[in-house]
């Protein structure tokens, strides 16, 4: 799969903007409601547990403060579909990956717009503000 083709796609097909870093990362800054804007980025990557190729989706949340109650983060996990929370260089993040060969194109749009969407709520839930 050629997912910097497909990002650069997803994103005009959903009046988002595209930006290549690199021949296996891409970033698309998605659209939502109330003028709001989420960043996702993507990337291929090895899994060495797996020894298979998958494609990560994430996108920052806020950075994690002593103060932020993880246990409604990890309780929030059991109610998404694709996406889950992590903590990634201090930062919190909404996270989601697939196997390349599982992945079909309207799934890759599923996972990215939960990325963006939660993300974005969560972002605003934690900090009162769109920072990402």
């Amino acid at each position: 799969m050629d997912l910097n083709a497909f990002m650069e796609s997803y994103a005009n097909e959903i009046g988002g903007t595209y930006s290549e870093y690199d021949s296996r990362t891409s970033i698309i800054i998605v659209p939502l409601p109330d003028q709001r804007f989420q960043t996702v980025l993507g990337k291929l990557k090895h899994s060495e547990r797996y020894n298979r190729m998958g494609i990560e989706f994430t996108s920052k949340v806020c950075n994690y403060k002593k103060g932020i109650d993880l246990k409604i983060l990890l309780e929030e996990n059991a109610h998404l579909n694709h996406a889950k929370f992590a903590i990634v260089d201090d930062f919190i993040h909404v996270e989601a990956s697939s196997f390349i060969e599982s992945a079909t194109e309207q799934l890759l749009k599923e996972i990215i717009q939960e990325v963006a969407n939660v993300a974005d709520e969560y972002e605003m839930k934690l900090t009162g503000k769109d920072v990402h």
